[in-house]
């Protein structure tokens, strides 16, 4: 009998990881608005549970924070440091989920703003974002030993993020860290499993207030960004999973002092993630991504990885 009780302690201990290091590890996605590639950011985590999570991300190729800046031939890269924090609580009988993440950036290299070389090295704060989300459908909100029993079906669950103008910016620059913007992202996803798949769809809108201290004293605005992602996710028994994701995203075009720009994004996205539980309290993820195509040309590619740790929601 012993042995039997432990198999089952270990499956238990392992559906629950699978659960609370999806949540987790969700928050890590920092990249643009529209260009995030994030798995698993509906799944269902006991009440109460608080995750700290750290990790690193380096871009190279065009701009992650603004697809839209009016340069071309990018040579840039980004080395983020990124924390961020999410908890899980009850809202009218549903599990929901707040989270914030920081992202500390260097950004250096080359590009060209009307056949001119400019060329930029510069590290500080990108824009900080925060995220509400509610599973209204398919995701009650559970304790730790309900959740041990739970099977998820179906999720729909819907989020709203907001990221306020703070950061590193030069209006003086063409290339910055931050853009000097709110922006606000209203999110609809469904989350399906079957049996050790999970297949996943999430749709956005990305809107943006004006930058009334764009390049040399101009006003930028932007037309919202419509994205939707798409994910394939194989959970294993030990508690690690692994996804296949895709992301298109379009519109998000710009216009300067009244004078419409040439820049329309219709691009996708494809990348993979894997992670990987160290015990009931930690685990880490790696993701990678890139750009498939591009319309505006700013294409970039991305490797991240990070580690969470969590407490609290009755373990």
């Amino acid at each position: 009998m012993q042995p039997m009780r432990q198999t089952r302690l270990r499956g238990q201990i392992a559906g629950w990881l699978r659960c609370v290091t999806a949540v987790a590890l969700a928050v890590m996605a920092w990249r643009a608005p529209a260009q995030e590639i994030e798995p698993r950011a509906y799944s269902n985590a006991p009440i109460g549970v608080n995750f700290f999570i750290a990790g690193a991300v380096e871009t190279r190729g065009g701009l992650p924070s603004d697809s839209t800046v009016p340069v071309t031939n990018e040579d840039l890269r980004t080395t983020s440091l990124v924390m961020a924090y999410a908890h899980v609580f009850e809202l009218w009988g549903r599990s929901a989920k707040f989270d914030a993440i920081v992202p500390y950036t260097q950004l250096r290299g080359s590009a060209e703003l009307n056949g001119e070389p400019v060329e930029r090295n510069v590290t500080g704060f990108g824009r900080p974002a925060f995220r509400m989300s509610v599973n209204f459908h398919g995701a009650p909100a559970l304790s730790l030993p309900e959740l041990r029993e739970w099977k998820q079906d179906l999720i729909v669950g819907a989020s709203l993020q907001v990221a306020p103008p703070l950061g590193q910016y030069d209006p003086d620059r063409i290339i910055n860290i931050s853009s000097n913007r709110w922006s606000f992202k209203p999110e609809l996803g469904l989350s399906k499993a079957a049996g050790p798949w999970t297949l996943e769809l999430q749709a956005a809108a990305t809107f943006f207030t004006d930058n009334d201290e764009f390049f040399r004293g101009t006003t930028r605005s932007q037309d919202p960004v419509y994205s939707l992602q798409g994910h394939v996710i194989r959970g294993l028994a030990s508690g690690v999973w692994w996804s296949f994701d895709a992301t298109w995203f379009a519109g998000g075009r710009s216009e300067v002092d009244g004078v419409r720009n040439r820049d329309l994004q219709q691009n996708w996205r494809v990348g993979a993630s894997l992670a990987l539980p160290v015990d009931p309290l930690n685990s880490i993820k790696f993701a990678v991504s890139s750009g498939v195509s591009a319309r505006t040309g700013n294409n970039f590619d991305a490797i991240g990885v990070s580690w969470q740790r969590r407490w609290g929601g009755g373990l």
